[in-house]
Parts: structure tokens; C-alpha cells; sequence
């Protein structure tokens, strides 16, 4: 088992690299990114990467504090699911008000790796692998549909 502080820098460590990886590729309108710390322009609603000890996985998640609001954006998702799968070139699984880690209510869009790690730095591959052609396809998917998402400003 790994310290709080191993734990921390070797996350840290991948995520590093993997922002290292994609620094050279731009967005989808061409210019520089943080991928890392995408910004959808929305307050409540992020991309989120996640890699842990047995499992990774990446999101488009809804964290609004009014439910009423969350479920609006989630349906307003829905409205764009087959140009969403389109863009990801698969089926992705959909939540809507559900528990995250922290015991908020969120509404999620996402897709999981089971059994790797970010804890094996050979496992660090595939979680590229993984995050890479993801994490572009939303910025491509995010760059048309974005305005119509605007109501939530």
C-alpha cells in the first residue's frame, strides 16, 4: 500500500507525462489546451479524467447544486447523444443524479477501463491510450455543440 504522499506523486507523475504526451496537440479550433483541466466554458459542467488503483475512466459531468437544472443539461445531452457517440466512435454509459465520490448528486456521460492502474507505470500506455483519442474527441464534439449548451450560462 502507498503513502498519502506516494500516492499523491505518483498521480502527479502521470498526469505529468500524459499533459506532456498531448501539449502538442492543439483543440479542436486549433488552438493550445490544457487537456488536463479542460474548460467547457460552463461551471457546472466539466471533463473529467480519472485514473485510480484498478480502474480508469473519463466523463462529461454534471455537478449543478440545483437538481432541476442538472437533470435540464443532462436531457440537453441526450438531445445530442448520437452526435456525442458519433464524435467518440462508441456508446458511452449514462447516470443521471447519482452519488460521485464526494457524496454530491451529479449527472454523468462516461466511459470506464477496468484493470489497469495508475499506480504501474506500464499501465501508463494504455491509460494514454485510453485518455488521448477521448479527451479530443469531446474538445471536437464541445466545439459544435458548446453554444447550445449557452441557457446554462
Amino acid at each position: 500500500m502507498y503513502s498519502k504522499e506516494q500516492t499523491s506523486a505518483l498521480k502527479q507523475a502521470f498526469w505529468t507525462a500524459f499533459g506532456q504526451y498531448m501539449s502538442l496537440s492543439l483543440s479542436a479550433d486549433g488552438q493550445k489546451i490544457n487537456w488536463i483541466n479542460y474548460k467547457t466554458g460552463l461551471k457546472h459542467l466539466n471533463f473529467k479524467m480519472q485514473a485510480e488503483q484498478r480502474s480508469a475512466y473519463m466523463a462529461i459531468e454534471m455537478t449543478h447544486p440545483d437538481p432541476g437544472i442538472q437533470m435540464l443539461m443532462f436531457e440537453q445531452f441526450k438531445e445530442f447523444k448520437v452526435m456525442l457517440e458519433g464524435a467518440l466512435g462508441e456508446e458511452w454509459d449514462w447516470q443521471m443524479q447519482v452519488q460521485n465520490e464526494h457524496y454530491k448528486t451529479v449527472s454523468r456521460i462516461y466511459k470506464e477501463i477496468p484493470q489497469v492502474s495508475v499506480f504501474k507505470q506500464e499501465d501508463w500506455p494504455t491509460l494514454i491510450s485510453f485518455f488521448k483519442p477521448r479527451i479530443i474527441a469531446l474538445d471536437e464534439f464541445w466545439n459544435d455543440a458548446q453554444y447550445s449548451f449557452d441557457l446554462f450560462k
